[in-house]
């Protein structure tokens, strides 16, 4: 076909579209935020504030709501669990203790306390006493729950300083699909630290930070063991203002291996308040069944089950 017809069939074509409505039509694409209004940062201010955020909180203590949830693909359902009301107390390096209450008699409903290398989970409606190392996973798919670490808590709760003796960070200009209203899914950007680990020669991606452009504060964390899967997945909410530290009051811990789901709404915290050591000591009560997760079963006060 000479160039001449071609071109006089292109502007036919362009001439007709807007007589056929059913060929293509034009849609507003609503935006859930106004990107003219996002801001901006380098990857040296975003790492200065997590290990600035890192170095200011020491301690906390907190009155929680906890929610929980379990299962999911690989079980085929998902089982909410009555929210409940809590206690959260953290001390650095890596002391934890939490304290979960039984609706309505608020009697406990599970305490449990980390060092950072063991871990030790009464569980007093059960009379067990659960004491195992932070290192060591032995999953109990009958009972999803007692797979909860306390160092799991601490990870999600406390923001970890970047070391540059043995992590390197990288920065990401990254894009974030959400779901709004209808169905709808926005394209929101985002900023990325990406935290590799360096040991014994080998390197792994341990966690990545993610902030939002709307305020430059951590709104997600991932966390990845060694060999690369997703361990934990720490979302960020609602920040307030907290003796002076700007800190989510919602954060939800979600554990895709295990399945299950903890989120944390806070009701009271405080920071930085003195912790001594006798806030995070947990013993076994007389008749509770104590099972080292590496030993056989035991007995506390030769108590009846």
């Amino acid at each position: 076909m000479p160039s001449t017809s071609r071109s006089a069939v292109v502007l036919l074509l362009l001439a007709t579209f807007p007589l056929g409505g059913c060929l293509f039509r034009t849609h507003h694409v609503d935006q859930p935020i106004n990107l003219g209004a996002l801001k901006t940062a380098t990857k040296g201010e975003l790492i200065a504030y997590i290990n600035s955020q890192a170095s200011k909180i020491q301690s906390m203590q907190a009155t929680v709501d906890i929610a929980t949830a379990v299962g999911g693909a690989k079980k085929g359902k998902v089982t909410e669990y009555q929210e409940i009301r809590g206690y959260v107390l953290a001390r650095k390096p890596a002391m934890l203790r939490m304290i979960g209450l039984l609706p309505i008699l608020r009697n406990t409903a599970f305490d449990m306390v980390s060092d950072g290398q063991e871990f030790k989970v009464s569980i007093p409606p059960k009379n067990r006493f659960v004491i195992g190392r932070n290192d060591l996973v032995t999953p109990n798919p009958q009972q999803p729950l007692e797979n909860l670490r306390p160092q799991i808590i601490y990870d999600a709760l406390l923001l970890h300083e970047i070391d540059p003796q043995n992590e390197t960070a990288v920065f990401e200009n990254d894009i974030e699909t959400i779901t709004g209203d209808k169905g709808r899914k926005f394209e929101v950007p985002n900023y990325v630290i990406d935290v590799i680990r360096k040991n014994d020669g080998d390197s792994w991606l341990s966690r990545k930070i993610v902030f939002s452009r709307k305020d430059l504060l951590p709104e997600r964390q991932l966390i990845y063991d060694q060999s690369g899967t997703l361990v934990t997945d720490a979302h960020y909410s609602d920040y307030k203002d907290y003796d002076a530290v700007l800190f989510p009051s919602r954060i939800e811990i979600r554990r895709p291996e295990e399945e299950y789901d903890i989120t944390l709404n806070m009701v009271k915290l405080q920071i930085n308040k003195p912790l001594d050591n006798t806030k995070f000591a947990l013993e076994p009560q007389p008749g509770e069944q104590i099972i080292h997760l590496d030993h056989p079963p035991t007995r506390s006060g030769g108590g009846s089950h």
